[in-house]
């Protein structure tokens, strides 16, 4: 009885490691793109110049921040974290230094982002030297126009922290303009810091923009992942249950105030508020970014499933203006990528 015990024992706890394992990205494999691909990647070199950060398992079924060029070349490690997760980089305004998030302990799923405690803030260079923890407990980090502080979320609530004094300041509180139990996700100022960009998730499901001055929030619609171009005038987001692969991204003009001159009426979209939905399978599409010179977006698109940071998304760069079928997939690896963003060289 001692020995069947115990055998039960061990497969139980076989199977518990096993359990976690999966909670954790895979490590995948790299793939080969096919003909077109590589033709449509021949077709950058020239073209753009830049650097694209972004987060990857590829190494250690967790996460490290990767970067390469802008066309796709000379992809390499940033950080080498193999006992935490590392997401959600982005560059200082100079391209100098690379903002992300990195988990406490272990693996923690982005589900959890609202959990701040299990999370810090990090900064480091583009050569992977010089990390540096700049924000204890916190969540969604980017930065600000000037470059001199960052933006980030705790729960609902949002911060500015100067880098230079460490001073932090409350700009936003999502539960005392919603409801109790309402999360900040993502806060991203403009590039005139004048208003915020926010995804609200938990007891309330939508994005906005908030106006410092006005004190007034302009709802954009559902959906998720609000970001900005670089006029001010515009910014796009995620909308889910729509589009080929379940989702497409959002296109909104915004007035003066911030305020969008028009959003969706109902579940159904106009053509003019779409901006980007890949043709073909591999269309689940997130995590859009534009470049600072407005020109360029870069985002992730997998062929199926939901979870950002386990799933086989891949990472996509497009020329704004020129057709949609001519976005370049960037990255060819089975792990996870997600999460990326683009300097381009001045």
């Amino acid at each position: 009885m001692n020995k069947r015990l115990l055998l039960i024992v061990g497969c139980a706890i076989v199977s518990f490691s096993l359990f976690v394992r999966a909670q954790e990205a895979p490590t995948g494999a790299t793939v080969q793109p096919t003909k077109d691909e590589q033709k449509a990647l021949d077709g950058l070199k020239g073209k753009i110049t830049g650097k694209i950060c972004w987060s990857t398992s590829r190494v250690h079924s967790k996460h490290d921040i990767w970067i390469m060029n802008a066309d796709g070349t000379d992809l390499k490690p940033v950080t080498n974290s193999p006992d935490n997760v590392d997401w959600f980089p982005r560059f200082s305004p100079d391209g100098a230094t690379i903002l992300f998030c990195r988990s406490k302990s272990g693996w923690a799923a982005e589900n959890d982002a609202e959990m701040n405690d299990k999370w810090d803030l990090w900064t480091v260079k583009p050569d992977g030297t010089g990390e540096k923890k700049v924000a204890e407990g916190a969540v969604w980090g980017t930065w600000r126009p000037t470059g001199d502080s960052i933006v980030f979320a705790r729960a609902s609530k949002v911060f500015i922290k100067c880098l230079a004094t460490n001073e932090e300041k409350e700009i936003f509180d999502a539960e005392k303009q919603f409801k109790k139990s309402t999360w900040a996700q993502q806060p991203e100022m403009s590039p005139s810091g004048k208003f915020l960009a926010i995804t609200l998730r938990g007891t309330t499901r939508q994005t906005g923009i908030w106006n410092f001055e006005k004190k007034e929030w302009y709802t954009t619609g559902a959906g998720c992942e609000i970001s900005w171009f670089p006029d001010n005038k515009s910014v796009v987001r995620m909308n889910e249950g729509q589009g080929n692969g379940s989702t497409e991204e959002l296109k909104f003009d915004l007035d003066d105030n911030g305020k969008p001159l028009a959003i969706p009426g109902g579940v159904s979209i106009d053509n003019k508020f779409r901006f980007m939905d890949l043709p073909g399978r591999r269309s689940h599409e997130y995590f859009p970014t534009i470049s600072s010179d407005g020109q360029w977006m870069v985002w992730c698109a997998t062929i199926y499933g939901q979870e950002h940071d386990i799933y086989d998304y891949e990472v996509y760069v497009w020329k704004i203006g020129t057709p949609q079928k001519d976005a370049v997939r960037l990255t060819f690896h089975t792990g996870n990528d997600r999460w990326p963003d683009i300097h381009i060289a001045k």
